[in-house]
């Protein structure tokens, strides 16, 4: 039933008769309804966390367009004597491919022309394309076995951000969120930053990968941008001072308040706490993005971009700050990690761009005393595949999609560090090691913050929805004791 409609037929409604009729039952109605939103808004539904977390905040470091294993972590040396041989269909099990791919006569097998070794006391294998996260190997776990069921980039990164391939459904950031609240009083609970990649292409990102879908609005991700002011209408407007927005906002939320109490409408609730935020954050966001009590030697170590709104580099570096002062999901996408062709060229751009503040974010974290309750998560929506896509020259090959098998790192945040898990084939192709499916892996990052993924749900259309929908299981082996 939709209440304003139902207002205009028929003036004295149920909530409205409860509302001024029976004023007591109403305001009792109106004031449980409150502090089940307050609840929601600062401390979380009650009951939750599950169980004592051991990640306070998440930092997800998306890399958008799918990274070639091959290329950073998963050491195929074997692949140097299948070198130009085509891929065998025993491998292959006539997996779908592409449209890209599918008309190819032959898939001939391209090994990395990048060398690898083995790094900290953990042995981790990883690319010289990555000197940077090599240093920091001990304090990560890879997870080379990650499988995804979508083979085009939009599904699957829908897929991976929010449980489902169809788009509308509530982003892993907003379930967080919505199930524990925030720590951060002048900030969102849930930002999102983007940076470009080196091509300034790259798959598009839409603003629905850190929606809340059928979840309240204001579990939504709040994403900073790298032009202007970091918030859209951040700024009062030329010739309105502060006090005359204080008292702007004041008569406006009585307005809102009038409303919320009339229909009991949760989105307008929500409006009540953004224009409150709002107002917050024309002091807390200058403050945040003011770099001048940052060391030289702290800026120096994220890489030369790192004062560079925009960048990699500064998200990272911003990441840390916003995880200082109790914002519980960042959520950083880093574009244009798609190669089909040019590879040999273009990988090396986003690894120049991106790891080095990687690695300076982990430092940083653990120097700060940070990261043993922070979660860090890198990886993309799907991996590459052992064969070119294209003309294989001597110099030039390119790599499509590949969903059966990719690599993710995790650090802090209760993951044990300096492990791998899982394996591939000799081809990488095929996980031959304990497959860590996308809801898995979803279902691990809720664990770490003290969320059971099978408790938190929320009920639209009839139905109980949750993040991993009816399947996923807790990668138990990464986890500390």
């Amino acid at each position: 039933m939709n209440p304003i409609v139902n207002s205009i037929v028929n003036p004295i409604s149920r909530r409205a008769f409860f509302g001024r009729a029976a004023t007591g039952v109403g305001t009792a109605a109106l004031a449980s309804l409150m502090s089940r939103e307050g609840r929601a808004a600062t401390g979380g539904l009650p009951g939750l966390p599950h169980f004592a977390p051991r990640a306070k905040r998440v930092i997800y470091l998306f890399q958008s367009g799918g990274p070639s294993q091959f290329e950073l972590f998963d050491y195929k040396p074997r692949l140097q004597e299948f070198q130009g041989s085509d891929l065998p269909a025993s491998v292959r099990m006539g997996q779908r491919l592409t449209n890209m791919s599918s008309a190819q006569l032959n898939f001939p097998i391209v090994p990395s022309k990048f060398s690898f070794q083995q790094h900290g006391h953990s042995g981790a294998w990883v690319s010289e394309l990555m000197p940077y996260t090599a240093r920091v190997a001990d304090e990560l776990t890879f997870i080379k076995s990650v499988y995804t069921e979508a083979i085009n980039h939009d599904p699957a990164v829908t897929f991976l951000q929010t449980g489902s391939e169809i788009a509308g459904r509530p982003s892993m950031g907003s379930w967080v969120v919505y199930g524990l609240g925030s720590e951060a009083e002048n900030l969102p609970a849930f930002v999102v930053m983007i940076s470009p990649g080196g091509g300034g292409g790259g798959q598009p990102l839409y603003d629905r990968l850190w929606g809340a879908g059928f979840l309240p609005s204001r579990y939504q991700g709040v994403k900073f941008r790298s032009v202007g002011d970091p918030v859209l209408y951040l700024s009062n407007p030329a010739g309105f001072p502060a006090e005359q927005r204080r008292a702007y906002l004041d008569a406006l939320g009585e307005l809102n308040q009038g409303t919320l109490e009339e229909f009991g409408d949760p989105e307008t609730a929500t409006r009540i706490a953004q224009y409150e935020m709002a107002f917050k954050m024309q002091a807390s966001v200058p403050e945040l993005v003011d770099l001048g009590k940052e060391s030289a030697g702290t800026i120096d170590a994220y890489g030369p971009d790192a004062r560079k709104p925009g960048t990699y580099a500064y998200n990272c570096l911003m990441a840390r700050r916003l995880a200082e002062r109790g914002v519980r999901f960042i959520q950083l996408y880093h574009r244009d990690w798609d190669h089909h062709g040019g590879l040999p060229k273009g990988l090396p751009k986003l690894c120049k761009e991106t790891d080095q503040p990687t690695a300076a974010l982990i430092a940083d974290l653990k120097q700060r005393g940070m990261l043993e309750d922070t979660l860090v998560v890198w990886g993309g929506e799907f991996g590459r595949t052992v064969y070119c896509q294209g003309r294989l020259t001597a110099t030039d090959y390119g790599r499509d999609h590949h969903p059966r098998c990719f690599t993710v790192w995790m650090a802090g945040g209760g993951i044990k560090p300096g492990i791998t898990l899982g394996a591939t084939d000799d081809y990488g192709y095929n996980v031959t090691e304990r497959p860590v499916h996308v809801h898995d892996l979803q279902a691990t990052i809720l664990h770490c913050t003290g969320v059971d993924h099978l408790r938190l749900t929320y009920k639209f259309q009839g139905r109980h929805f949750r993040l991993t929908d009816v399947a996923g299981k807790v990668v138990s082996e990464i986890l500390r004791g």
